[in-house]
């Protein structure tokens, strides 16, 4: 009972305590300066309050009036009276944004609120004292922007190498700095001319885009979304590079690059909120820093780069971030799946050479046909006799002579042209059957080869953040090392990652370029075609369409399982085209075991019939002598049948028959190999596809487990409560994750076609009655299992 009354004692004290701090804490109302604000704008704007107060709330209550938000629309003399009204009100701070503003208290001597100026402009520009650390003005600092057009227009013309520059600036921000001068000198010194387009709307800048090689956004802060839209596409369509003041975002928008990193407005937030805090907690704004230390860093939209041609150098590489997706912006044909199997079928290389061997292989079927065909010759001959020999020959060998033939054979029954043409038609099913395979394979190397540019894509993208992962990494160690949480060596190795893992992107990226190449070979496409392929999923498309979740539902049963497979392998021997060409092999062979075995014995019978005329007769032995009482016949036929029974043909038939034996036997045992490897394959198959289907759900499971840890090995890491080793392992972690996540789909659609492979039949290509006959057998053969 004691504990219990001094319990609420410290509870009451405690309560005391916390609202006499509250109590002690001072209200500070703050109003802002803007030059123009639109639905863009102002969330900004409301980050910046909600930064402020999260930094300065455990010292001051921070309150920004809505009234005390004041806008100018670039009028000057609103932007005067703006800060007047300020200066006449219960405003405690005064933060001014923007150039209109910077025009009216920059010039100030005596400042009669504390005054925060950021924003204003380039500090190329800047008319405030840029070599002081601090103002050195009562109740009045300000803070220089990482904004240069100079190192902009140096990065810009090592990428691009310009010629003739457009550059881009607000009219109203235009009239008041002297940019003229600024950009006379800065394009003088990189050899290039330029064109400054003053603007107001997107259409003036449109239409002063002639005639320049690359465009420079120098401005633009306050454009919508929209309508840097309409100039980024403008841009691609002329196809020319171009470069922004306005960071990272505008570049995922469409825009080439920037050198503004994307953690400079945070930082810059940050900066305006610890001003605030040291001032409320009593360091003078006098004495508050003015420059903020930013680490520009090189950013790429890699899609804007293909579509306008820009080279990519990989010198660059080491130093740059890039956003967009790895997508083949330029491509010429976008192919889904059943595309791609259907245009390899028709056009792949490979097999229209295996068509050519079934068109052979029919040819030799008629080849062997054709020796039941008749055959017709004919012939003529000339003829010269010895003078004295004719003169002898009592008319039957004249000295000079001319006669022709015309020979008919037909063959009426032969055992070796009968054994001849069915071995051959045989030979050409099972070369049909050997085709078929070679379909099938083809259907599986392109479906692989479709998913691997998937694959490859998707490991592009994510080695990409696994830089951009990296690289903030090196930022908190930077920031370790600088606060003394831990050594160089962190920052070293992380410098070291980073190198490893630029590399790692770099080859992610030739690799998606060789995947492209090697879908194209496949496709018998120009080497150089640019082609894309379109994302599937399990439950969506085609996939979706032939009911691939009923596979996946039956193999996670395990009660089906079993007899599922034994169906599967059985379905496997009736597709498959190898059983069925060995199967005509073996056929071919039998029918040469009996033309070596008593087919030998049968006779061969044929006919011949010849048809004979001498055209002439002259010189010496050229008539009959009359005495002999008989004359010459110029014109006579002949016919006759042969039949011919080989008795002994050098023990040739005994040795064809014995080699026939052989080659049986050796694809008897083809047979029974193959019969097994169906079945080892398609029990692989089905192993294969329950893995995917595990690595499916635990790799989500896996890539969210993993995320969250890296975030808070990262906060434990950033506050020095874990060391470099953990927060690598907790990366490397999650990179592998992320990799594992991103393919189990595909994975696991990859092991379904090569299952369907196994069986001699993909559903996909076959209609929805074929696919339900298929489940109809299956059903029977469970029925018939119990």
């Amino acid at each position: 009972m004691k504990s219990i009354k001094i319990f609420a004692v410290l509870l009451c004290f405690t309560a005391s305590l916390c609202q006499a701090i509250a109590q002690d804490k001072r209200t500070y109302k703050v109003g802002i300066l803007v030059d123009r604000t639109n639905p863009e704008v102002a969330p900004l704007i409301n980050k910046l309050k909600n930064e402020v107060k999260a930094v300065v709330g455990e010292d001051a209550i921070i309150v920004f009036p809505e009234e005390a938000i004041l806008i100018n629309n670039f009028d000057l003399e609103r932007a005067r009276n703006n800060y007047e009204q300020l200066l006449a009100s219960d405003i405690d701070i005064i933060l001014a944004f923007g150039v209109l503003n910077n025009e009216i208290i920059s010039p100030l001597a005596v400042h009669q609120k504390p005054t925060i100026l950021f924003g204003a402009v380039n500090r190329d520009v800047q008319q405030l004292d840029l070599s002081k650390a601090n103002s050195g003005i009562e109740n009045f600092t300000y803070l220089i922007e990482s904004e240069s057009y100079q190192d902009d227009l140096n990065r810009f013309k090592e990428l691009s190498d310009f010629k003739n520059l457009g550059i881009a600036m607000d009219t109203q921000i235009a009239e008041i700095l002297p940019l003229k001068e600024i950009f006379d000198a800065e394009l003088a010194r990189l050899d290039a001319d330029y064109r400054l387009i003053a603007f107001e709307s997107v259409d003036d800048i449109i239409a002063n885009l002639d005639g320049i090689d690359a465009f420079y956004m120098a401005g633009g802060f306050f454009m919508t979304t929209e309508e840097k839209k309409v100039l980024i596409q403008e841009l691609l369509d002329r196809k020319l590079p171009s470069f922004t003041v306005n960071g990272p975002a505008d570049v995922k928008l469409g825009f080439l690059a920037t050198l503004q990193a994307e953690e400079n407005l945070d930082q810059f937030f940050r900066r305006i909120a610890l001003n605030i805090e040291a001032y409320v907690t009593g360091t003078p704004m006098a004495e508050l820093p003015v420059f903020i230390d930013y680490n520009p860093r090189l950013t790429i939209n890699y899609s804007t780069s293909d579509i306008i041609g820009f080279p990519m150098k990989y010198s660059l590489i080491g130093e740059t971030d890039f956003v967009g997706e790895f997508r083949n912006v330029l491509s010429e044909k976008e192919y889904d799946l059943l595309t791609v199997i259907n245009e390899a079928l028709e056009q792949n290389l490979s097999i229209q050479s295996n068509q050519r061997d079934v068109d052979l292989a029919s040819q030799d079927v008629k080849t062997a046909t054709s020796n039941y065909l008749p055959s017709l010759t004919a012939s003529g001959t000339a003829t010269y006799v010895d003078p004295d020999l004719a003169e002898i020959s009592n008319g039957q060998n004249p000295e000079f002579s001319t006669t022709g033939n015309l020979t008919l054979n037909q063959t009426v029954f032969s055992e070796s042209a009968n054994a001849n043409i069915t071995i051959q038609k045989k030979l050409q099913k099972a070369q049909q059957e050997d085709f078929n395979a070679s379909q099938l394979d083809l259907i599986f190397d392109a479906a692989n080869a479709y998913f691997n540019v998937l694959i490859l894509k998707a490991n592009t993208q994510i080695q990409v953040r696994n830089v951009d992962l990296t690289k903030r990494n090196l930022e908190i160690s930077q920031q370790n090392f600088e606060a003394g949480q831990s050594g160089k060596s962190d920052m070293l190795r992380f410098r070291s990652e980073m190198a490893q893992n630029t590399q790692a992107m770099v080859e992610a990226i030739n690799q998606l370029e060789q995947g492209f190449l090697f879908l194209n070979q496949i496709l018998n496409n120009p080497s150089n075609l640019e082609i894309d392929v379109t994302d599937v999923g399990l439950d969506e498309g085609i996939f979706e369409e032939y009911k691939y979740n009923d596979l996946f539902a039956l193999l996670d049963n395990p009660s089906l399982r079993e007899p599922f497979v034994d169906f599967l392998i059985e379905e496997a021997y009736r597709n498959a085209p190898e059983l069925k060409s060995l199967g005509y092999s073996l056929e071919a062979t039998d029918r040469n075991i009996r033309l070596n075995g008593y087919g030998r014995f049968l006779p061969t019978v044929a006919l011949q019939g010849q048809y004979s005329s001498t055209f002439n007769r002259s010189g010496a032995g050229s008539t009959v002598p009359p005495n002999l009482g008989f004359g010459l016949v110029d014109n006579f036929y002949t016919a006759g049948a042969s039949i011919s029974i080989p008795i002994i043909n050098q023990n040739l038939n005994n040795i064809n028959r014995q080699t026939a034996l052989i080659q049986k036997d050796q694809l008897e045992i083809n047979k029974d190999n193959l019969e097994l490897g169906i079945s080892v394959n398609v029990r692989n198959g089905v192993l294969n596809l329950v893995n995917q289907m595990s690595n499916i759900q635990l790799s989500k499971i896996s890539e969210e487990t993993a995320a969250e840890a890296l975030e808070l090995t990262r906060a434990s890491y950033s506050e020095g409560a874990v060391n470099i080793v953990q927060l690598l392992d907790a990366q490397n972690n999650y990179l592998n994750a992320q990799l594992a996540r991103a393919n189990a789909v595909y994975n696991f659609l990859i092991n379904a076609l090569q299952l369907e492979r196994f069986l001699g039949y993909y559903f996909l290509l076959n209609t929805k009655e074929k696919n339900d006959e298929f489940k109809q057998r299956f059903f029977e053969f469970l029925n018939n299992q119990n």
